[in-house]
């Protein structure tokens, strides 16, 4: 297929209720040189045949769910939007990305969560952006959603309804998104805060993958997504980064994310806190790794405080023998003390500073408050 501008990489797992929201919207742009990748990650629901219903461009049920706003069946004929699906078993969303990224054929490439939605309209001017700066990535901004009805039957979204809310803990407040261009260091140490989320960007596909042949080289690979880990975002987000020359942002509200129970970000099970953990451990790990390639390394230092404070608010659930244990292996990571002239709230300020006195009494502390909080 002739080369495009942009790819979307849409994948795709057991996300049936959602997935037609999350497509419509990527089809209701004022833009039409893109392609929409659908990786459906070895789905057991109806998403498989959701996806070959948009491959097949079988639009009735689209068209009779998208009357309140012009139809984009008006405005140009939905085969002019290439849409690909690639059926793969069961892999995880690091390996359906990959995946999506090897046979993308955009320029550009934007990740989109199957369970979001993007806002209609606002992929005209992104590109336009991209084309007058000349950029290799851009960053845009998003809001939280919940779903406040549900309706929907069989995937449809008719009598779905959302709302954009605030969740009490939301890291913007440390995110720049002014549009100064800048190189990716400069970005990644000034501009981008905590805010390492793969679905915020739109990237040129050269800083991920050269060519397909060469995909076994080292030096390429490096910059797709690690598989089989949770926070894979924040491990890949400044390896792309710092490959990238011409970095910016918009203000622009873009994407819709969508808060839901079962998320990763959301997840208590004791099995799935310890391999939170240990997968927290494994990134300030390339934390450290990372920091001894560039010239200013105050967001490495920045992160593994950040990292390390969530590692210590989960060891709260967990016996007094556990903690030692994963705060063992923190300390012979030599990561203390944590860094404190970023945080700008006095008392996460004063939760690193006893977290540097004794990690264990941290724990201690933040495991009392708990208690009390659950019995008031």
């Amino acid at each position: 297929m002739e080369n495009i501008k942009l790819s979307f990489i849409v994948p795709i797992y057991n996300v049936a209720p959602y997935l037609r929201k999350c497509v419509d919207s990527l089809l209701l742009q004022d833009y039409e040189d893109y392609e929409i990748i659908l990786v459906d990650d070895g789905s057991s629901d109806s998403c498989p045949a959701i996806c070959d219903d948009y491959l097949n461009h079988k639009f009735e049920n689209w068209h009779a769910n998208n009357r309140s706003s012009k139809s984009r069946l008006e405005i140009c004929n939905h085969k002019s939007i290439p849409i690909r699906v690639i059926h793969q078993a069961n892999a995880g969303l690091s390996a359906a990305r990959n995946s999506g990224i090897r046979v993308a054929n955009g320029e550009y490439i934007c990740f989109v969560d199957s369970d979001d939605y993007w806002e209609e309209n606002v992929l005209g001017e992104l590109m336009a952006q991209i084309e007058q700066d000349n950029l290799d990535v851009l960053r845009f901004n998003y809001q939280n959603v919940r779903l406040v009805m549900d309706e929907g039957v069989n995937g449809l979204t008719k009598g779905r309804k959302y709302e954009v809310f605030q969740p009490n803990k939301d890291p913007k407040r440390d995110v720049d998104y002014s549009e100064t261009v800048t190189d990716g260091e400069t970005f990644l140490n000034e501009r981008l805060g905590p805010m390492c989320y793969a679905v915020m960007f739109v990237i040129k596909r050269s800083l991920l993958v050269a060519t397909s042949e060469c995909l076994t080289n080292e030096r390429v690979n490096e910059c797709l997504f690690k598989e089989g880990i949770y926070f894979e975002d924040v491990d890949w987000t400044p390896r792309m980064l710092l490959r990238a020359k011409r970095v910016s942002s918009t203000p622009m509200i873009v994407y819709n994310y969508f808060w839901r129970l079962g998320s990763i970000s959301l997840a208590v099970a004791p099995e799935k806190l310890r391999k939170i953990i240990e997968d927290k451990i494994e990134l300030i790990r390339g934390f450290q790794e990372q920091k001894k390639k560039v010239r200013d390394s105050k967001w490495f230092e920045w992160m593994t405080s950040f990292t390390a404070m969530t590692i210590l608010d989960v060891l709260t659930n967990f016996s007094l023998k556990e903690r030692r244990t994963y705060v063992r292996e923190l300390q012979l990571l030599d990561i203390f003390p944590l860094m404190t002239k970023k945080e700008k709230i006095q008392s996460h300020k004063i939760k690193v500073q006893v977290a540097n006195i004794s990690p264990l009494l941290y724990c201690k502390i933040m495991k009392m408050v708990k208690r009390v909080k659950c019995n008031v």
